[in-house]
Parts: C-alpha cells; structure tokens; sequence
C-alpha cells in the first residue's frame, strides 16, 4: 500500500504513550495498523524482506524494537552488537517502516494490548499458540500473520562468520 507522506526519523521514533496517542489518530483516520517486533540487531536482507512484507499488509507499519537491555538478556551479554540508538535510527530510516518504539520486556506485549493493532505479525518459526499477543489479537478482532523466513539469512550467522574470519 503507497505511503501518503514522508516522515523525518525523529517523527517515527516513539515513546510508548505517544504511539498509543498516534495510533488511536491512524484508527480513527482509518487506517489499518501492523505491529511485528524484534532486535533488529545486524539488519540483513531477511529483515528487510520481512518488514517490507508486513508492511504490505496494512497501512501503517510499527516496529517494537527490544532496548540494549533486553536484547541482552534474550540473546547474552554480547549483544546487541548495534546499540539501541542506532538500530532505532536504522528501522526508521526505512521507508515502509511508519512508526519505532523501543521496549524493555522480554515481550512487547503490554505494548500489543497497549496499541492493539489490526494485524500481529512474526516471522518463519513462529505458530499461533507461541506468538506474544496474538490471543489478544484476535481477541481484538485483529489477525496474526507468520511471513516465511528469506533463506540464508541470520544475524548469529554473520556474527559466527565474522568470529571465524
């Protein structure tokens, strides 16, 4: 769906209670929201195919993006490579991408019930019953969509290449 205006990057990066606000403006507009979430640590082209496919199934795309801290405890005390700032900066510059907001949980779902967005979207590996959110999703009346992964692609195998070069 064709994107009506450009933002600036400082325009689509949130705090949580002023992409609340935004998106209850995008619902009465009319437009139909998509949420996928993510560390987004290395983007590689599987992360650019996957979030140009989400995009593809509303008008709005947010992207809750894990902070420095929880990437650490989900992934070790190595990572992220890319610090929060500059994989927030990286995700906005992306011109399908509407909307960032960063999240400290383990699970961007008090974000979910927060924004309750039309379509919940994760990606390859995941099935309904493992999704964050996806109950309260369709609770919602929303839909969850599982995109297929871009094969060959993933950060801990660019991490492990680098390791062994």
């Amino acid at each position: 769906m064709k994107k009506d205006t450009k933002q600036t990057l400082t325009q689509k990066i949130f705090s949580k209670d002023d992409l609340v606000a935004q998106s209850k403006i995008w619902k009465a507009e009319g437009k139909k929201i998509v949420f996928t979430n993510g560390c987004f640590d290395i983007v590689h082209p599987g992360h650019i195919a996957y979030l140009g496919d989400a995009a593809n199934l509303g008008d709005i795309l947010i992207i809750g993006l894990n902070s420095d801290q929880s990437v650490c405890k989900l992934k070790g005390e190595n990572r992220p490579i890319n610090n929060e700032f500059s994989r927030t900066q990286l995700i906005a510059s992306m011109f399908f991408v509407d909307a960032v907001v960063l999240f400290n949980e383990d699970t961007p779902l008090n974000l979910i019930t927060a924004i309750k967005p039309d379509v919940l979207v994760k990606g390859g590996d995941y099935t309904l019953d493992n999704i964050v959110g996806a109950k309260e999703t369709l609770a919602n009346g929303g839909e969850v969509k599982v995109l297929s992964f871009l094969p060959g692609y993933s950060s801990t195998g660019i991490i492990e290449k680098i390791k062994n070069t």
